[in-house]
């Protein structure tokens, strides 16, 4: 989750990448996003260049009367839980609105064709709380989101909706030390890495980093995971703690963060400190591929299952997917790539090089869960307001989006099963000016015309 690159592509490709999307999410792990999958019927395509979204285009203007009920079934979840049916939200706005705090008030936000600034939208995320603090009705506080402020949709992937994934926090056996049974290195951070943005270098390739070693004067690339394995090389020294199972860290290094379940009994938990720079292969369509497990029966549980009934094929299959994440201890719950504690229910992973940074927006989708023998079910509705705090390897394009499920086996069969199509609406805060010449279908003076009467 923590954690670009925007490159010109073929229709082809984005038809075939949907497919790669779909396997699994990998939320936040390293700086390179995955490579296209192969083209499923290159006979039946004709290659078209076409122009990726820029951060201007991926979010489009809607009119009010296009937006659908600003529901929220998370107070209504909540209000069942704990009687206090916007505490995850007054939670996550709150670690929104100390991280906006602590940003330059002049910096430039751009919300699809909107500009603003981190000062707009801090005084947007206290409007909001302010409002909760009247603890309105799901009812009246979507009308009143609806009315007050203007709102924009992304573009979405070649369906024209967004890809709904989902990541949670993982809990693994470890041991702060190398001892029997616990043989599997998680690695720390390696010292002397130089990174570099690609795009200082050159147009075409803006949003593309990479990261290695200075050996000889020349920039060299960190290990791949097999790499890893078989000689640790310059990471040896670099090991915080040893997993029981290679299977299980591989989890952890997917989700980005997690707990370490220690010998005797205690916890620690870890969180994304960097990764080997390396980009990030789906391991799940590389089973597809190979027939191994039917693309309509992917999920993280199907992949788990197979993974433990084919344990001689467990190293060349995780060895397929090069990059390596480093962790890092962490005092508290895990943390997107804002540097602030993601909620569960409320935090979403953007590609934030479209979408801005702890933007506010309403995702509307579906839940999923999976049966024991791996078949994904939808078993309700997923409508919510969410905040954009984190990134990742995987989820890149105006038509991904991450959802947070929080910790535990709930969250993992929730998470693991997710794979939905919906739509993402982001909040345009007030006083935000358009880029263009021509007029928004839903503009943010009128919504606030509209609010005061």
């Amino acid at each position: 989750m923590i954690i670009g690159g925007v490159r010109r592509r073929r229709l082809a490709g984005w038809l075939a990448a949907c497919a790669l999307f779909a396997v699994i999410s990998a939320c936040g792990r390293d700086q390179t996003p995955p490579p296209p999958a192969p083209d499923l019927t290159p006979e039946a395509v004709e290659p078209v260049e076409i122009e990726p979204p820029t951060a201007e285009t991926a979010l489009r203007p809607i009119d009010a009367s296009d937006l659908p009920p600003l529901l929220d079934d998370g107070a209504l979840a909540g209000a069942e839980a704990s009687g206090d049916r916007w505490a995850s939200l007054r939670q996550a706005l709150e670690r929104n609105r100390r991280w906006l705090s602590g940003r330059p008030a002049g910096r430039r936000l751009q919300v699809g064709p909107y500009r603003t600034s981190i000062r707009q939208a801090l005084e947007t995320t206290q409007e909001i709380l302010t409002l909760l603090d009247e603890d309105p009705s799901p009812e009246r506080f979507g009308a009143e989101l609806a009315q007050r402020f203007a709102w924009v949709e992304s573009i979405g992937g070649e369906s024209g909706q967004v890809l709904v994934t989902g990541y949670y926090e993982p809990i693994l056996d470890a041991s702060l030390s190398r001892r029997d049974g616990y043989s599997t290195p998680i690695f720390g951070p390696p010292g002397g890495v130089v990174r570099a943005d690609l795009g200082a270098f050159a147009d075409d390739l803006s949003g593309r980093r990479i990261a290695g070693f200075v050996r000889g004067g020349r920039l060299v690339p960190m290990p791949t995971r097999g790499e890893l394995w078989r000689d640790r090389g310059p990471l040896a020294g670099r090991e915080i703690a040893w997993a029981r199972d290679r299977v299980d860290l591989f989890f952890l290094e997917i989700q980005g963060s997690g707990t370490l379940r220690l010998p005797d009994g205690s916890t620690r938990r870890v969180g994304y400190a960097a990764s080997n720079g390396r980009p990030y292969r789906s391991i799940g369509k590389l089973l597809i591929d190979e027939g191994e497990i039917p693309r309509e029966r992917m999920s993280m549980q199907a992949l788990r299952r197979w993974l433990r009934q084919h344990p001689a094929e467990v190293g060349r299959v995780l060895e397929h997917n090069a990059s390596v994440v480093f962790f890092r201890f962490l005092d508290g719950p895990p943390v997107g790539n804002l540097g602030v504690p993601v909620t569960p229910g409320r935090s979403i992973a953007v590609d934030q090089s479209l979408m801005p940074p702890g933007g506010i927006a309403f995702l509307d989708t579906e839940r999923a869960r999976a049966t024991d023998d791996g078949t994904r079910t939808v078993d309700g509705t997923l409508r919510r307001l969410v905040v954009m705090q984190d990134t990742g390897g995987a989820i890149r394009g105006a038509g991904r989006v991450d959802f947070f499920w929080g910790r535990g086996d709930e969250a993992a069969n929730r998470a693991g099963a997710m794979q939905q199509p919906g739509r993402l609406l982001v909040l345009v805060p007030r006083g935000a000016v358009h880029d263009t010449m021509s007029g928004p279908a839903n503009d943010p003076d009128a919504a606030a015309a509209r609010s005061t009467g």
